[in-house]
This record gives C-alpha cells, sequence and structure tokens, in this order.
C-alpha cells in the first residue's frame, strides 16, 4: 500500500522539504507504534513516512489512546518532583524558524505555518491508512524569547507576536494531539469508569445529565430528572442507588450526546457505535444512610477515578471527606469538581477553595492541587494523571455552562490506568443480578482477567456450601449492546443457561475450569492490612465489621491481629472470619489489592 503523493511547492530541494518530513517523522514515529527495527536501514522512520516511501501496515501498530503533550520547554516538572525529559511521552514542540533540530531527546521542529499545515496532512494521509483520527486539542504561539524580562512584561499570546515583531525572535507554534482510532466493532471501543461521589446536594446527578444530555440545567434540577432509577429519588431529589451513564467520544474527540442529534434521545447503543471511548459515570449516593450503597459502588465498580463533588456554597462538609478518605484508601486517582459557581459569593467561593486545598495538602491526604483554567492545563495534568498525587480541580456551573467544555475535554483525554490481562484464566465479579422475560437469568459485573465467549462452559459461585455451580454463556451485551466476547477490564452483562437468579446473589465469581483441574476453593477466613480512618473507641479482637472487597460485602469477626487495640489513624495487619451465613469469600479474595473494613 503506497500513501498517495504530495508535491510541496515551497521546497527548496528536490521537491522536497526536510524540515516538514523531520515534521511528519516525529509526529507519525510518537504517535503511532512503529514496531521498527533500528539497524534496518531502509525501514527507518524517515523513509517510512517520505510521502513516496511504501508504507507496510503490518509494521505499524497504533495505540489504542494517545494524548500528545507539546510544550515549549524541553523539560517539565512533573508531581513527584522529579524532572521528565520532553519526547518521552511523545511530546514535540513546533517553531516557525530554523535553528532548532528535531530529534528523539524532544527538541523543537522549525516549522512555519505551513510548512506545520502539510506535515499534518501527511499524518492525517497515514492515520487513514490506519483508520484513525486525530484531533488538535490546543494550539498557541509561544516566542522564543531569550530574555526572562520580556517574557514576563508580555505573557499573553497577542503580546508574543508583538514582542517577535519587534525584537525578531522566532515564533514556536505549540500544539496538543489527540489521536485515535476510529471504531470498527463494540468490543473494540476504549473505556473508562468514573466514581462520581460528594456530599449531598452538591450536584452529583445533575452533572451528569448535563455532560451525558448535552443541555443546561434550569436550576431546579431538569438535567438530572433522566438519571433516577426509582420514583422517591425523583420526588426527593437524592439517589439512593447505583446508577450508570455513558458519554462517548468519537475519534476526533467530539462529545456524542443528544443535543447533537436534533435533542433525539440516543440510546446506549447510538452512542456506542458512533464512540471511539467512552466513559462510563457511576453516579453514587451522597447522603450518610446510603454509605454502604456508595463504598459498594467504589469498590464493586471497579472504577479508574473517582470524581469528588464539592458544592461551592455549602463547602467541604457532610460525607465529603468520608469519600475522598475511601478514594484515597482505594487508591484511586482522585479529581474535584467544584460546583454551582454561579449561584456563590465571590468571598464564599474563595473561602471554599482554601479548605479544599488545606484538606488536599494534608499529610493524610498528601495530594498537589491544580487548578484547571485552560486546554492547556486540561492537556497537561490528563497526560500526567498517572501520578496519584495529582489532583485537578475544576469550577463549573451547571446552569450557565462555565467550565464544562474543560471537564469534557479531560476526560476525553484522560487514559486508563487500571492494567488487566487477558492472558490468564477467565474471572468475573457479579456486581448485580436480573431475571430478563424470555431471556433468563442475566449478571452484570466486572471482567478481572481473561475472555469469556458465547457459549463457554464457567463455573459460578460460592453458594452457602462454598461449593461451584456450572453454567454456560448463551449471551453478552456490553453497553446493552451484543457482542461476540468479553475480555478482561470491560463491564458486561451475562445470559446463563441452566440457573435461576434465586441461586446467584452479589459478590460471587464466574471462573473458567478445565476438565483435569482442581475445584476452585472458598474460605471463611483471610489475613488483610487495614488502615483505621476513624473510630470513636478502640478496636481489638473479636470486634465485628463490615467488609468490602471487590463485590463482596460480608459481615466477618477479628480473630487476630498483630497489635493489642487500634485507634483512629493505625495501620494493621488482622485476620477475619466469616460470620453470618451467607455464602463465604471467594478463594481469591486474598489476592486482590484493595481492601474496605466498614467499622
Amino acid at each position: 500500500m503506497t500513501a498517495p503523493e504530495r508535491s510541496y511547492d515551497n521546497c527548496d530541494s528536490g521537491g522536497r522539504n526536510p524540515v516538514v518530513d523531520e515534521a511528519v517523522t516525529a509526529l507519525a514515529s510518537r504517535l503511532v507504534d512503529t514496531k521498527l527495527n533500528v539497524g534496518d536501514s531502509d525501514r527507518t522512520a524517515t523513509n517510512m513516512f517520505n510521502p513516496n516511501h511504501t508504507i507496510d501496515l503490518a509494521e505499524l501498530e497504533l495505540d489504542d489512546d494517545i494524548a500528545q503533550l507539546v510544550e515549549d520547554n524541553r523539560s517539565r516538572q512533573v508531581s513527584n518532583g522529579t524532572e521528565q525529559k520532553r519526547g518521552h511521552g511523545g511530546d514535540i514542540c513546533f517553531g516557525t524558524d530554523q535553528g532548532y533540530d528535531a530529534s528523539d531527546d524532544g527538541s523543537p521542529l522549525n516549522l512555519s505555518d505551513e510548512d506545520l499545515r502539510l506535515a499534518l496532512e501527511n499524518l492525517e494521509n497515514i492515520l487513514s491508512e490506519l483508520e484513525a483520527d486525530y484531533a488538535i486539542m490546543d494550539e498557541r504561539n509561544i516566542s522564543q524569547n531569550p530574555f526572562p524580562e520580556i517574557r514576563t512584561e508580555y505573557g499573553t499570546e497577542q503580546k508574543t507576536a508583538e514582542i517577535a515583531n519587534t525584537t525578531n525572535l522566532p515564533i514556536t507554534k505549540v500544539v496538543h494531539l489527540m489521536i485515535r482510532r476510529k471504531n470498527l466493532k463494540i468490543d473494540s471501543v476504549l473505556e473508562i469508569r468514573v466514581a462520581v461521589v460528594g456530599n449531598v446536594d452538591a450536584g452529583k446527578s445533575t452533572l451528569l445529565g448535563v455532560l451525558t444530555k448535552g443541555v443546561l440545567d434550569d436550576g431546579r434540577g431538569k438535567a438530572r430528572v433522566n438519571l433516577f432509577r426509582h420514583k422517591h429519588e425523583m420526588e426527593s431529589g437524592r439517589t439512593s442507588s447505583v446508577g450508570m451513564e455513558i458519554l462517548g467520544f468519537d475519534s476526533k474527540s467530539n462529545p456524542i450526546t443528544h443535543s447533537l442529534h436534533g435533542g433525539r434521545k440516543l440510546t446506549w447503543e447510538d452512542i456506542c457505535l458512533q464512540a471511539s471511548k467512552v466513559v462510563s459515570f457511576v453516579d453514587l449516593a451522597g447522603h450518610e444512610k446510603y454509605l454502604k450503597t456508595t463504598v459498594f459502588g467504589m469498590t464493586g465498580c471497579a472504577p479508574d477515578f473517582v470524581m469528588l463533588m464539592v458544592g461551592a456554597n455549602a463547602g467541604i462538609i457532610g460525607m465529603t471527606k468520608e469519600h475522598l478518605g475511601l478514594a484515597l484508601s482505594l487508591n484511586i486517582p482522585v479529581l474535584v469538581v467544584v460546583t454551582k459557581i454561579d449561584m456563590c459569593p465571590p468571598n464564599i467561593l474563595e473561602s471554599t477553595i482554601k479548605q479544599l486545598v488545606k484538606i488536599l495538602k494534608s499529610p493524610g491526604c498528601r495530594k498537589i492541587p491544580m487548578f484547571i483554567k485552560s486546554n492547556e492545563d486540561v492537556v497537561v495534568t490528563a497526560a500526567n494523571f498517572v501520578s496519584e498525587r495529582l489532583c485537578p480541580i475544576f469550577q463549573i456551573s451547571n446552569v450557565t455552562g462555565e467550565g464544562l467544555n474543560l471537564v469534557r475535554n479531560f476526560l476525553n483525554i484522560l487514559p486508563s490506568q487500571a492494567k488487566y490481562d487477558s492472558s490468564l484464566p477467565f474471572e468475573y465479579q457479579i456486581t448485580d443480578t436480573f431475571s430478563v422475560p424470555f431471556v433468563g437469568t442475566v449478571v452484570s459485573g466486572v471482567v478481572v482477567s481473561g475472555v469469556a465467549h458465547i457459549g463457554d462452559s464457567l463455573l459460578i459461585g460460592p453458594d452457602s456450601l462454598g461449593h461451584f455451580t456450572q453454567t454456560a454463556v448463551k449471551g453478552i451485551q456490553r453497553k446493552r449492546v451484543n457482542v461476540p466476547a468479553a475480555s478482561a477490564g470491560q463491564g458486561v452483562t451475562l445470559a446463563l443457561k441452566r440457573i435461576r437468579r434465586s441461586a446467584i446473589r452479589k459478590g460471587m465469581v464466574m471462573l473458567s475450569h478445565e476438565k483435569d483441574s482442581p475445584m476452585p476453593r472458598a474460605c471463611k477466613r483471610f489475613e488483610a492490612e487495614i488502615l483505621v480512618l476513624y473510630h470513636s473507641t478502640t478496636i481489638g479482637q473479636k470486634y465485628q465489621a463490615m467488609v468490602h472487597s471487590g463485590p463482596v460485602r460480608q459481615t466477618a469477626r477479628i480473630v487476630k491481629l498483630d497489635q493489642t487495640v487500634l485507634r483512629t489513624g493505625d495501620r494493621a495487619t488482622v485476620v477475619c472470619a466469616k460470620l453470618s451465613l451467607s455464602p463465604p469469600f471467594p478463594g481469591c479474595i486474598t489476592k486482590r489489592d484493595h481492601l474496605y473494613t466498614d467499622i
């Protein structure tokens, strides 16, 4: 397959512009995983991305979702204080004048506006062969100013051009790109899960309604009505169960909402058929009496990120600190959204921000607050969000729409942090059960490892005696769309054969099983490391607690601990035993990374 030929009228030598070739080489080699053999001179990146060179698509493998950062600095400070070289994460800087060479260490490229246009056109031709698209997330001009006093005096983009004209300084064009594969089939759609938590009346359901429907709120809860599952939720305006909603982005990073389709209500199937990336929101309850439901959603739904909602007019009150402590104990990255800034006086908003920053910087949290005010902040923070110490803070209004685009762009760029292995034996954690007419028993949950296909024979359990029952998969749906298989990391629903709903409960697992391999074992005791977030008295042996691990929610008693008593802030290794007559723990519970004890 040969890329289309293109003539460059402004080239100096042989009809080719070496600067453009360098730009395309740097762009494509960093945006696309080329899998090249460095020792083969005929397959270097320079030859590969030459417009006249034959492209072998077998040598190209497109990354799932890459946010390409382009900065004006050759190094940047990341959250843990270490210096990261530019180019490490695919960073490229574009300059309009010559004097900087493109190299693997991330040095700036000398590109004029015309050269940049040609380079991006060539890149677009390459990506079209790879069935992918790119989008410019942010673009700005920066002067290569060697005088700090001039750079400090003129800080805006308009002043940068004035400096360049008066001092003959080169202008560097900084571009942030997002490249993403086109949606070819539903089972290849990228997915991240975001748990939405915060105190009651913080605006959690309202924000999800605005983001997913594309329509602003009227200030009286219009946007949240479609998200509620029960009548009493609509009457009270408070979520009491685990709600699910999705937001889709196409290959060009455009959000897929109802407002963009003439107001027609889009089903999950409509969104997934158009989307290349899907953000799955887990809407959780904020009231204290529904805390166990919130904890179940944060542990059982396996969220990649936690979105903590804070009302600007109310501040840090109620369950806000409790939900933040849950996210920290489960090692889930946190982003904070301050809502209702349109109705909050400036002094109250300032007080809320100061209180929030103080909590994030406290010794028990140790987060680095990052206030997001521009698309540049969005791209840089999202790329560095792999560090759990960063905590981006957004200030939005669901009525006026202020700050909502920054939240959408951040979710669009945000990569998944979870690591799942499809080569391991199949394991599926059940978070809910259903009985669907004309279908039968249906379970929903998250695939922890492995792959399952329609017709596979699996084991489900354990029951009250610790035994597992054999069943078969007769249907698989992902985001309410039929798919042929379910792989690790995906949230899917499975229709099962030869089993009743009454025989299944939340917290059970489904496992693959070979004929000659031993049956899986369930346990009634496990050892865990716990951290006491808060307790009014001491904790010792025979203390009873509610254990949350994944979808498992089970009452247990402490039978052994390595300290005499435990108090608030103590960390210890304990041995817990099952207390109630409900089914025992799956045998794999001791292998899970995080375990929360409701004490």
